[in-house]
């Protein structure tokens, strides 16, 4: 691997992810889009479909000096971004998703385990965006307090809309 060459991931529009990875092979960029076999049922058959195995993310090679470009191709939203800039992922990284998807199927991504006293931030409905602390659990939903103008709100949230986050982003 070049020094100025690393692998990245870009976001991309929903249900998007097959179609880039075509425009990028269009373009001659390198690029990774992980697929997992899934087994759908339908009321009359079954069938083996591939699915991206991250939602709305595709992987990509480029040299520095041409990454800004790809962010000109349909359906590409932008680049996931560690302290503001593209981040950069290790081809041994790469190397490890693949070797999993060779070795099994019906692979799934499932979030870590939320946790009492976490940060977390809350990525769908009316408090989206906010941060809080996980303060209870109890089933689908969870308890957080949200400091707001010098008040503490506690809510109720589903569980599947938070997220944890590091401490430096309170």
């Amino acid at each position: 691997m070049e020094n100025n060459t690393w692998w990245h991931a870009v976001y991309t529009k929903p249900r998007w992810e097959k179609k880039v990875a075509a425009l990028l092979e269009a373009k001659g960029i390198e690029y990774y889009c992980p697929l997992n076999k899934v087994v759908k049922q339908w009321s009359d058959r079954k069938k083996t479909v591939l699915e991206p195995l991250f939602k709305s993310y595709v992987f990509i090679h480029v040299p520095d000096e041409k990454k800004w470009e790809v962010l000109n191709i349909n359906g590409i939203i932008n680049y996931v971004t560690w302290l503001g800039k593209p981040a950069k992922i290790k081809e041994s990284e790469i190397a490890t998703i693949r070797k999993f998807l060779k070795e099994f199927s019906s692979v799934q991504v499932v979030e870590g385990p939320l946790e009492i006293n976490s940060r977390v931030k809350v990525k769908q409905g009316a408090l989206m965006n906010y941060h809080g602390i996980l303060l209870q659990i109890s089933g689908n939903r969870a308890s957080v307090k949200i400091e707001s103008m010098g008040l503490q709100l506690t809510t109720l949230i589903d569980k599947k809309n938070l997220e944890i986050v590091g401490s430096e982003t309170a």
